[in-house]
């Protein structure tokens, strides 16, 4: 079966807090990046997209769902791709006519949970227009941190507008620093999302992976390497709050979701944070 451009990244999630209490952990990861507008094409044709290893909008072992992205629309209202376009317009990003990357968490057995997904947003000679942090809660809330003119290797900030755990305050800002790179022919990538606030650095966080090609035999030894993957997701999410919360580090009840759904940030060399 073909995989239509479809990589699989193999990898760690690092999450490390700095205080009140240090808490840090890592653990094998994996995640998706799907070349969203050349799918898009693919799946005009309902036999090339039957004869695909990796499920779009079906049910497989691990698969991608358009409604689990932006604002829910399905493949019949143009799906996450359109969601998108609309939210780069609005951005008045202008120039983002190359491929779409989508690095994201795949349903597992249907059941999905996605802390974050990153849109890489390229323009036709490759170099990056914008890259969209799409961010989810555990309160189903969902919000996005739109980074104008990004580049690979560059840090970009945004300000914190958007809660995502009860053991931090919604204040400081985002730093952003992605890179893809490919040596002795081995493809990776990396994102790392730190916290910083008033006080310093908070929390540090990155997830990074070698990406092959989705194929059949890739997809299944992936599904039965992580058969609970999106499960544990959750469980480690709550168990390392239940870690913190014995730690006594400081509890903050969540506040109402930003009147925005979309915050802009920029390069570092330009952005003035709020929090100073």
């Amino acid at each position: 079966m073909k995989t239509a451009g479809i990589l699989i990244g193999h990898g760690q999630i690092r999450h490390v807090r700095l205080r009140p209490a240090r808490h840090a952990f890592d653990y094998a990861a994996y995640f998706v990046m799907l070349p969203m507008r050349h799918l898009q094409t693919v799946l005009r044709h309902p036999e090339a997209a039957k004869d695909l290893a990796f499920p779009i909008n079906r049910p497989g072992l691990i698969s991608f769902y358009d409604v689990d992205h932006g604002d829910g629309r399905s493949p019949e209202q143009g799906g996450a791709l359109a969601w998108l376009a609309s939210l780069l317009a609005e951005g008045n990003v202008q120039d983002a006519d190359g491929e779409i990357w989508l690095q994201t968490f795949p349903r597992v057995l249907g059941y999905t949970f996605k802390p974050v997904s990153f849109w890489y947003c390229h323009r036709q000679d490759n170099s990056l227009a914008a890259i969209v942090a799409e961010v989810h809660n555990t309160f189903g809330e969902r919000h996005c941190y739109l980074l104008h003119e990004p580049q690979w290797g560059v840090t970009a900030l945004a300000d914190k507008v958007f809660h995502v755990s009860p053991f931090c305050q919604v204040s400081g800002h985002y730093q952003f620093r992605f890179m893809r790179t490919v040596q002795n022919g081995v493809e990776r990538i990396v994102a790392r999302v730190d916290h910083e606030n008033a006080d310093g650095p908070l929390i540090q966080t990155s997830q990074s992976g070698k990406l092959v090609p989705a194929s059949d035999n890739e997809i299944r030894s992936t599904f039965w390497r992580y058969p609970m993957w999106t499960l544990a997701v959750m469980l480690r999410i709550h168990w390392h709050a239940f870690r913190l919360w014995l730690k006594r580090v400081p509890f903050f009840h969540k506040p109402p979701p930003p009147s925005q759904f979309v915050t802009s940030g920029q390069v570092e060399s330009t952005f003035v944070s709020k929090s100073h």
